[in-house]
């Protein structure tokens, strides 16, 4: 594993790459936000994150207005380095409903027909593929 470099990451046609924030004691996850690579910049700097608001078109340091600050603990991007998982500390609630987390609903109902759709087998001889065909 060489160094990171922020040109490796892969941000969307809208120079945009989505970060999951999750608490760094808990595990639970508390927002899903974007970054840049100015607000990813930023973030890196002032140990504070920094988004891109798609509706706004402006950087924001998440509690700058709400005093609902997340210290950022750790950043790891994906294999595909194309999301962030950003580790903080969470100063209040992440939500803006002034809920703890943003993920405070849950779907209702079936929504597959099988729980062995939500494990496929796989196949684990060794000359094959660990990854499951969709």
């Amino acid at each position: 594993m060489g160094k990171f470099n922020l040109k490796d990451l892969k941000f969307d046609k809208n120079g945009l790459i989505p970060a999951i924030i999750q608490d760094y004691k808990t595990g639970a996850v508390l927002m899903v936000a974007y970054m840049n690579r100015e607000s990813l910049r930023r973030t890196l700097r002032l140990k504070k994150t920094c988004f891109w608001s798609r509706s706004r078109k402006e950087y924001w340091i998440k509690g700058l207005t709400s005093g609902h600050f997340q210290f950022v603990k750790a950043i790891y991007y994906d294999c595909d380095m194309d999301a962030l998982l950003v580790k903080v500390r969470q100063v209040g609630a992440a939500c803006h409903t002034g809920n703890r987390s943003c993920f405070y609903r849950k779907i209702s109902g079936t929504v597959l027909k099988s729980k062995r759709e939500l494990s496929p087998k796989r196949d684990t001889s060794p000359n094959r593929s660990r990854t499951v065909p969709s």
